[in-house]
């Protein structure tokens, strides 16, 4: 039985595994300029953020219908689950959808439909956050949350992803003012590619309660102070790291150093199908390559419960607390 853990930095678009990218694209008619999965899995030798946004956006094309979003999110939760998972916090882009003529409806319906069952089905509770494509304007941000309001009942927050350099947080003050205004909670990415001063701008700007990333803020001591001090969760990823060439190699990932400091660090997986593993798969990855002992991975786990979106089930989060505290590394071996 794996370690319990939540996952919050997870975006269901990036659990798209080759297999069922062919399936969608064969059943709804979409043609992929490859020719077998092995060459598709080809195509993940990524440069940098941008070489993974092109197919990440390219093989979208494949998800058209609620059933399709259906399938994908439970695919997901199913492999969660098998990795220690027990909450996940679920990123989605619906600019990246409603671009291609996909109805926010058809989206948000077709993953509530896996999601809404995903504690019975899979044992894993479930929070859906909006993310706005950063590269994308202000206005078409702001339209976007319009198109979502019917659906704020099963949407708990909204985030800020895609293309960091040249798109400063500040740049989407007015749509976080509006989120915030309907009580939606609030997280961004920042300092993964971008500079140190996009994690300050996005928590004095935009009022984010967790950083998506925020490797960088290391390079700025004040800001890792500021960061201990407020206890502002940082959801890293660290194979995501790896394969976006934000770091050479995983044995230079700064999450030891981050820890010592005092950082309240979370282990995500970010884009598991196209980064090379699941939430599992990166506390694995951290604990034989970093040397993290049990000390730190149960911290880790207990940081991914305490970061989660459960002021809402304060009970919910002391069981899961509780798993945490009671599991039994030796079992394991």
């Amino acid at each position: 039985m794996p370690l319990p853990k939540a996952e919050l930095h997870l975006h269901i678009e990036g659990t798209l595994e080759p297999e069922l990218a062919f399936e969608l694209a064969a059943r709804n008619g979409v043609p992929l300029p490859y020719a077998t999965t092995d060459d598709l899995r080809e195509a993940y030798r990524f440069q940098d953020l941008q070489s993974f946004l092109n197919l990440y956006y390219e093989l979208m094309a494949v998800l058209r219908t609620e059933r399709d979003f259906e399938e994908l999110a439970d695919a997901y939760l199913a492999r969660a689950a098998a990795q220690g998972v027990r909450h996940a916090e679920i990123f989605f882009d619906p600019q990246a959808h409603l671009s291609r003529g996909v109805a926010m409806g058809t989206v948000v319906e077709g993953l509530w439909r896996a999601l809404g069952r995903g504690e019975d089905r899979h044992g894993v509770s479930t929070r859906l956050i909006l993310c706005f494509l950063r590269d994308e304007s202000a206005e078409s941000a702001l339209e976007t949350l319009r198109a979502a309001t019917p659906y704020l009942d099963r949407i708990t927050g909204v985030g800020l992803d895609s293309a960091e350099v040249g798109h400063p947080p500040a740049k989407f003050r007015e749509v976080y003012e509006a989120a915030a205004a309907l009580g939606l909670r609030r997280v961004a990415h920042a300092g993964e590619e971008g500079p140190p001063e996009y994690i300050t701008e996005a928590l004095d700007v935009l009022g984010v309660e967790r950083v998506d990333h925020g490797l960088r803020c290391m390079e700025d001591p004040a800001l890792v102070e500021r960061l201990v001090r407020d206890r502002i969760p940082l959801t890293l990823c660290p194979l995501s790291n790896v394969r976006l060439r934000t770091v050479a190699a995983l044995a230079d990932h700064p999450l030891p150093a981050m820890l010592d400091a005092g950082l309240l660090c979370t282990v995500n997986s970010d884009d598991p199908a196209y980064f090379g593993g699941y939430a599992g798969d990166n506390f694995d990855a951290v604990r034989q390559t970093l040397g993290l002992d049990e000390k730190w991975l149960r911290e880790l786990a207990r940081n991914s419960f305490l970061a989660a979106f459960l002021e809402d089930d304060e009970e919910r989060r002391e069981r899961y607390l509780a798993e945490v505290e009671a599991y039994d590394f030796d079992a394991r071996r």
